[in-house]
């Protein structure tokens, strides 16, 4: 929930060139930048769901180290737990922000209409080695360095 509350306050509301630094280089390029507001008050609107996804995202972090530490898990405990969050977020990531959002319901071209001819003829979306390099190596590397820091306490 909350990166898809971080994603649609970025691309319906903030729409800000510089936060789309890990999209495909094609996108970049193709993207013109918006300086004007959409109306009056979106600032507010973007940076309280920015705050609010934020917030979501560190109380996944403290409550799950928290219940670790309180439960006295071991390191393969907490690696799994750590290694299953790193894996859902990233498998709905790729299903539901590469495959649906932006192949088949088109919603970044909603609001980046400059981006359709890049993505046309696509049947998958972009990013899929560095996606692959997160999940098979960056993520179970991270989750095993938090398991083993956890572990100290």
């Amino acid at each position: 929930m909350a990166i898809s509350i971080m994603m649609f306050a970025a691309v319906a509301f903030i729409q800000d060139k510089k936060l789309f630094s890990s999209a495909p280089k094609e996108f970049q390029e193709a993207i013109v930048p918006r300086d004007k507001e959409i109306f009056y008050g979106t600032k507010v609107i973007e940076w309280t769901l920015i705050v609010f996804s934020f917030l979501l995202i560190l109380g996944v972090g403290v409550i799950s180290i928290w219940d670790g530490l309180r439960s006295e898990y071991s390191f393969w405990q907490f690696f799994t737990r750590f290694i299953l969050i790193f894996t859902v977020y990233k498998l709905y990531d790729m299903i539901c922000f590469e495959y649906f959002l932006l192949m088949t319901y088109h919603f970044f071209q909603f609001y980046f209409p400059e981006i359709e001819s890049v993505t046309q003829g696509r049947k998958y979306g972009y990013n899929i080695k560095s996606q692959l390099i997160k999940l098979l190596i960056i993520f179970p590397a991270a989750s095993a360095l938090a398991a083993w820091i956890c572990t100290l306490f």
